[in-house]
């Protein structure tokens, strides 16, 4: 099977029509309860957000993409390009699968703008498009989760179906275990915690998401663990660099939720302050996945990784030293992993 990228504009008379109706109107679309499948196997995307509910409406101007799976004419019909201009930092790899750390303004897979300088075209490159799993689409190989474009850090790719579904068992049993590193504004008293709320797109920007008691809105939990604390300046109220460890993996969560804490992402474009002088000439999220660890799931080996910042980030932790308030326990163990040199 190959896969045929749909495109389609909402004018006035769809206008807050449900996802899965609306798709089923397009051309050459199948049934509205296949158009419903299509959403939960996370095919369709909103303004290149991915729809989390087929029952969520679509607004004037919406642009909405999905990813249908159709019988190929020829060999090549729907592969990929390989990419090997694109850098693959590799930090494990065997026969069955690869850890990575992707770097921030690197796209994971193709999407509306993006078509051959994805992850997935670099991963076509160093595997063959043979040699990757193919469960999440046949435009995404190897991909097993995603890290949003300008959030660095390690990532798992597949070598195959059977190794590509049980990496994502794991996810769904919650023992992959994902942590990553974030600044935020503001002083986070607590040293731990745990956010539980139900989050879905945003119904007045359609780019976000956003955390809801909607019945369509999906459980996602984070927890948090304070690392270190800046004090508050003259134009700023301090920051506080914590580890989240997701449990769930839902979209943009963890910008979601610390946004909902009023703990925003130091640079966050979408979820964050704006250009107000606060994030340190950053253009993008303080957000890292440091962190992964999980079983190999056909040897049984333990996997460990751990990741440093890149250099961006570290400048921004550099700036700020001379107003640590200290570190906590935790992060007297983690900052050195991390990089940092005070």
């Amino acid at each position: 099977m190959a896969t045929r990228i749909v495109n389609l504009l909402v004018g006035p008379e769809s206008d807050g029509m449900r996802l899965d109706a609306f798709l089923a109107t397009g051309p050459d679309m199948p049934s509205r309860s296949a158009c419903a499948r299509l959403v939960e196997e996370g095919s369709v995307a909103i303004n290149t957000c991915e729809a989390t509910s087929k029952s969520e409406k679509v607004l004037l101007g919406d642009r909405v993409t999905c990813e249908l799976k159709v019988e190929e004419k020829g060999a090549e019909v729907g592969l990929l390009a390989p990419n090997p201009e694109i850098p693959l930092d590799i930090r494990y790899e065997d026969e069955h699968l690869i850890v990575l750390s992707k770097q921030a303004g690197l796209v994971c897979h193709p999407s509306p703008g993006h078509v051959d300088d994805t992850l997935a075209n670099a991963l076509v490159a160093h595997c063959g498009y043979g040699n990757l799993g193919l469960l999440q689409g046949e435009d995404r190989p190897g991909i097993v989760h995603r890290l949003d474009m300008d959030t660095s850090g390690l990532m798992v790719a597949a070598k195959s179906d059977e190794v590509q579904k049980a990496l994502q068992d794991l996810i769904r049993l919650r023992v992959l275990d994902r942590r990553y590193v974030v600044l935020v504004h503001g002083y986070v008293a607590h040293d731990k915690g745990t956010i539980v709320t139900g989050i879905a797109r945003s119904t007045r920007d359609r780019l976000r998401m956003t955390v809801t008691d909607d019945p369509a809105a999906r459980e996602s939990i984070t927890t948090y663990t304070t690392l270190e604390r800046f004090e508050a300046g003259r134009r700023d109220e301090g920051y506080s660099l914590l580890e989240c460890h997701l449990y769930t993996g839902r979209t943009h969560q963890i910008r979601v939720h610390m946004r909902h804490t009023g703990h925003p992402v130091v640079g966050d474009q979408l979820y964050g302050r704006g250009d107000d002088g606060t994030n340190h000439g950053l253009r993008r999220q303080f957000l890292h996945s440091w962190h992964i660890a999980f079983d190999h799931p056909v040897t049984g080996e333990p996997i460990e990784r751990a990741d440093r910042l890149p250099d961006d980030l570290l400048a921004i932790l550099e700036g700020l030293k001379e107003t640590s308030m200290g570190r906590t326990e935790a992060g007297e163990r983690i900052c050195p992993q991390l990089g940092a040199s005070w």
